[in-house]
């Protein structure tokens, strides 16, 4: 057993809508925030940048510390416990990805697809989301309105 500490990025934008990621990997779909795992060396902030940086080719600034997971998760793909840190962030400068509209509206093939997604804010519920931290996220967010 050990621990696998994940970073995310809570994206809002002027129309008052959180940006989703779509993901397939190794064949199993599921919706989350922009992020993912943060590497050996490196800082929550740095991790969350350098996320945003390699999934969304855009780079962000932190404002805050939004939540870290203050109860037990096991990872969906090993036997890891998830420690997950959510922050709001805000782009510098241009967004440098495309958003869809449709679920899963992935292009190309591949072990690992992603695309993104605007969500209304007043509009998102858990069950928009597919990991158990993220739809506790979700219940926050519509509660910090």
């Amino acid at each position: 057993m050990y621990f696998n500490v994940r970073v995310y990025g809570l994206l809002i934008n002027e129309h008052r809508e959180i940006l989703l990621s779509d993901e397939q990997v190794q064949g199993y779909r599921f919706i989350k925030f922009p992020g993912g795992g943060v590497e050996f060396g490196e800082g929550l902030i740095e991790a969350l940048k350098r996320e945003f940086v390699e999934e969304c080719n855009t780079e962000v600034e932190v404002l805050s510390h939004f939540y870290t997971t203050d109860f037990y998760v096991k990872s969906a793909f090993n036997d890891s416990q998830i420690i997950s840190v959510y922050y709001l962030v805000k782009p510098v400068g241009n967004l440098n990805f495309v958003t869809k509209t449709d679920l899963f509206d992935f292009e190309g093939k591949g072990d690992s697809l992603q695309s993104f997604r605007w969500k209304k804010l007043d509009e998102l519920q858990p069950e928009d989301v597919t990991f158990r931290t993220d739809q506790y996220v979700v219940e926050l967010l519509k509660t910090a309105k």
